[in-house]
């Protein structure tokens, strides 16, 4: 199994070519190093900074690492990067890092050279599966699948593809006297899109290979080769796909959101200051202190309570509310308002032990440093937009609305639609167990 563990860079990480040391596991039983790379250069000249842009509330690097990670299928999960930012993203989802070079880092170099400078550095390696950054509707039975083709069917390389339904024609260049001729129909005998089978064409998604076929052979698609098919809805591919908001839709439809689990969310608590309200405080000519609060967060309140789900409210001693603008939240929200310390882990813990209740069972909201416990060891957690990166690396979702302006009402939707969604699974269990 991998394992989520990682050591912090030494000093002077960074240089060229070099791996951060990292807790890595071999096999007991002989079986191949198996290892996921994702290669996220930070040079991106269509997006910049492409590969840790939020898409759906999560960096696009992230997709790929959350259904690596939770495939098992890999003794090690690694990002190769030549970027700071990048490294902290990574690293904050699971991976180990590969400080590429360079020669490596250029816009001229190609994927093949990354990847051949990684085996080289990572002789314990037997198996290198290259997943794009860019693809992420990519799920852990796709590479559980995938890669069963080499561990159990004996192929040397892998790589995924999608069957498109498209007829193509020669291009014909500007001025050219030349005729266009199709390649791959007779327009005579014209075919319906249900009388053809179409065309495989690679996605983009992963490539798989041994790293003798990449040594030796300088290929990734060699030697016993294989395709594995995946469906169109889940052949979604960023750098195709320009349209921003179109790619995002299309994730929160059929992105992997993480293991399917009978367990909802029962508890939340959710920082007063830089979530519920933009972390302002208004002050009057008379002293007295003021907040504003969008009614489409306090309505979210109403829905999780509906779904029996309780809300807390926190005030931080580092930033405090006045007494009475605490019981105005609560006669208003009907939500408790509890002060913590600059550790809010260190009451809540408590807290939850009380309700009998464990940390997978609880969702958090929080805008800050002060939060990062809470937001790493929480079931569901999630920052505004405006948080700083401490936050938003230690969240597992970011919200696209910013403290104060619909933030929370955000967060509550994704909530229930997970609930929902888990609801749907344990209904979809029940009737296979009932059918087979």
């Amino acid at each position: 199994m991998y394992t989520r563990k990682t050591v912090g860079p030494p000093e002077g990480a960074g240089q060229t070519g070099e791996l951060l040391p990292a807790q890595k596991l071999s096999k007991a039983d002989g079986k191949r190093h198996i290892a996921a790379l994702i290669l996220a250069r930070g040079g991106s000249k269509g997006i910049p900074l492409k590969n840790i842009k939020m898409l759906a509330g999560v960096p696009l690097l992230g997709w790929v690492l959350r259904a690596a990670v939770d495939s098992g299928m890999f003794q090690s999960v690694w990002v190769s990067t030549d970027h700071d930012e990048i490294e902290k993203v990574a690293k904050a989802w699971g991976a180990q890092v590969h400080r590429r070079s360079p020669e490596v880092s250029k816009d001229s170099s190609s994927s093949l050279e990354t990847i051949q400078e990684f085996s080289r550095l990572t002789p314990e390696v037997d198996v290198i599966c290259h997943l794009q950054a860019t693809s992420p509707c990519l799920h852990p039975f796709h590479l559980k699948e995938a890669l069963e083709m080499i561990t159990e069917q004996g192929y040397d390389s892998v790589f995924s593809v999608v069957r498109r339904h498209q007829f193509r024609w020669k291009e014909i260049k500007q001025g050219s006297e030349e005729k266009t001729f199709p390649f791959n129909l007779t327009p005579a005998a014209r075919p319906r899109r249900q009388d053809w089978d179409g065309e495989l064409c690679e996605n983009g998604s992963f490539y798989f290979t041994t790293t003798e076929m990449l040594l030796k052979e300088q290929i990734t698609q060699g030697g016993k080769v294989a395709y594995y098919e995946m469906l169109p809805e889940y052949s979604v591919d960023i750098d195709v796909d320009i349209d921003w908001p179109v790619a995002e839709q299309r994730v929160l439809r059929f992105g992997y959101f993480g293991a399917p689990s009978p367990e909802v969310v029962r508890l939340m608590f959710c920082n007063i200051s830089g979530c519920l309200t933009g972390g302002h405080i208004f002050m009057s000519v008379s002293g007295e202190e003021m907040v504003s609060i969008n009614i489409r967060d306090t309505r979210a309140i109403r829905m999780l309570q509906k779904e029996d789900i309780e809300v807390i409210l926190l005030t931080s001693d580092l930033d405090p509310v006045a007494k009475l603008l605490t019981d105005r939240l609560t006669e208003r929200t009907g939500c408790q308002v509890v002060q913590v310390g600059d550790e809010p882990l260190d009451l809540l813990r408590k807290m939850v032990e009380e309700k009998k209740l464990q940390w997978k069972d609880v969702a958090y909201m929080g805008s800050d440093q002060q939060d990062v416990s809470c937001l790493n060891l929480a079931g569901m957690s999630a920052v505004p937009g405006d948080a700083p990166n401490v936050a938003i690396n230690a969240s597992k979702y970011t919200c696209r609305k910013m403290g104060g302006t619909g933030a929370l009402r955000e967060f509550a939707e994704h909530i229930l639609l997970q609930k929902e969604k888990a609801k749907s699974h344990r209904e979809q269990h029940r009737i296979d167990r009932i059918n087979f």
